[in-house]
């Protein structure tokens, strides 16, 4: 039959039920937009939570674990040769923290071509002395250029110029609870006092925040030069290898790597954040199971009213049939009306689902918690988009085939008989 009298008649049947048609268009209409938001607004959420944790968090750390002597001094005694030692209350062996011939490994990690840069840093335990109170908290020698380049150490900087750590002398930039604790502002000298007693004046020349205010109460950071000093070690004392790859998936593998090159201890980022992939994993799987479920609803509601319409134009469906129209073209005609309503309420939901989106992206979102977020996170990938429309086309082809099927199958003689 004639593909374009088939489309002819599918219009005539969906105007004359314009209602119903607008009804059904608009519950696609309503799953698609909703489902394109969503998951726009749950993954751009799941990205802003990420970015609080991975963005500070290497790849790969290479680092001198504190861990119990592997041989005990027992275990050397001829005495006990061959015998089995239960041995309680173990102590720490007194291992160096620093890591050892430091400057090759950083040599040889940059000429990796899997790596994408590398930070050195030392953490030091300190006390900041507020008059006779001291407060215990961790400073942290790092790289000031290659934190910024590697790890946004510039975007957690809400106040003052981190570069001012590596141009100022004796710096130091402060959690801002930590400033908050010490009454310290900007220009104003801070004392600590090291592990081994000594203690040492600094200048405050800006406050961090990272958005977690536990992590913000006990940090500073200073350049990886002045932490040296502090602690009167040389220019080779680093405690920490922060490594960020090319390729986040091969972290584990390069870090087994690593450990066994350098003979250090190693952590990847996926065992360091194990717990937070997880959340964020059954986060999104929660997002594409409302969004599916509003297109799976979207679809029934096709279907009761392409069989609504049906019973309704039995006597339509018996001339046409009886005027020449197999079953096939009937349900090519009914196929064609469930096809229309997905694709305009498809096309319509991708629209309103953008402009949606777009909308919250600008509600203002201001919290002393994330000093890096000014509006709800919105994530616009493509693939979101796509994968709701195709969707809809699969709902509505199905919320169709059954009732088309039916229609095709009527018996012209039946139905004028009854009338």
């Amino acid at each position: 039959m004639n593909l374009r009298l088939i489309v002819s008649i599918a219009k005539s049947l969906l105007l004359a039920r314009l209602k119903q048609t607008i009804v059904a268009a608009v519950g696609v209409t309503f799953s698609i937009t909703m489902f394109v938001t969503l998951l726009g607004f749950m993954t751009g959420l799941n990205t802003m939570l990420d970015s609080l944790i991975l963005n500070r968090t290497p790849h790969v750390r290479l680092f001198n674990d504190i861990k119990p002597l592997e041989v005990q001094p027992i275990d050397a005694s001829g005495k006990f040769k061959g015998a089995y030692n239960f041995i309680s209350s173990i102590k720490s062996g007194a291992g160096r923290k620093e890591i050892y011939n430091s400057g090759a490994i950083i040599q040889r990690i940059n000429e990796d071509d899997r790596v994408l840069g590398l930070a050195p840093r030392i953490n030091a335990p300190v006390f900041f002395n507020d008059g006779a109170i001291e407060i215990t908290a961790s400073i942290n020698g790092i790289d000031v250029v290659e934190e910024m380049r590697l790890f946004h150490f510039n975007e957690y900087v809400t106040t003052g110029n981190p570069i001012d750590l590596k141009n100022v002398s004796n710096s130091i930039v402060l959690g801002k609870a930590l400033a908050e604790k010490l009454l310290a502002n900007i220009g104003d000298v801070v004392q600590l006092t090291t592990s081994q007693g000594e203690r040492f004046p600094l200048k405050v020349v800006g406050y961090f925040e990272s958005g977690l205010l536990d992590f913000d109460k006990t940090q500073a950071y200073a350049s990886i030069g002045t932490v040296q000093k502090l602690l009167g070690k040389d220019k080779s004392y680093v405690t920490d290898l922060q490594v960020k790859l090319n390729d986040i998936l091969l972290a584990p593998a390069v870090a087994k790597e690593y450990a066994i090159l350098f003979q250090t201890d190693t952590e990847d980022i996926q065992t360091a954040n194990s717990q937070f992939e997880t959340g964020s994993r059954v986060r999104s799987i929660i997002s594409y199971t409302v969004g599916i479920t509003l297109l799976v609803v979207a679809g029934f509601g096709i279907y009761n009213i392409l069989n609504m319409m049906i019973f309704e134009k039995m006597e339509t469906i018996a001339i046409l049939k009886a005027t020449g129209f197999s079953g096939n073209d009937v349900k090519r005609i009914f196929m064609t009306i469930a096809m229309t309503i997905g694709v305009v309420g498809g096309l319509a939901g991708l629209l309103f689902g953008f402009l949606l989106s777009s909308l919250i992206d600008q509600i203002p979102f201001n919290t002393a918690a994330l000093p890096t977020i000014t509006t709800y996170p919105i994530n616009y990938n493509i693939a979101y988009y796509i994968i709701g429309v195709t969707f809809a086309l699969i709902t509505t082809y199905f919320a169709g085939f059954f009732p088309a099927r039916k229609a095709g199958k009527v018996d012209p003689v039946i139905i004028i008989r009854g009338k």
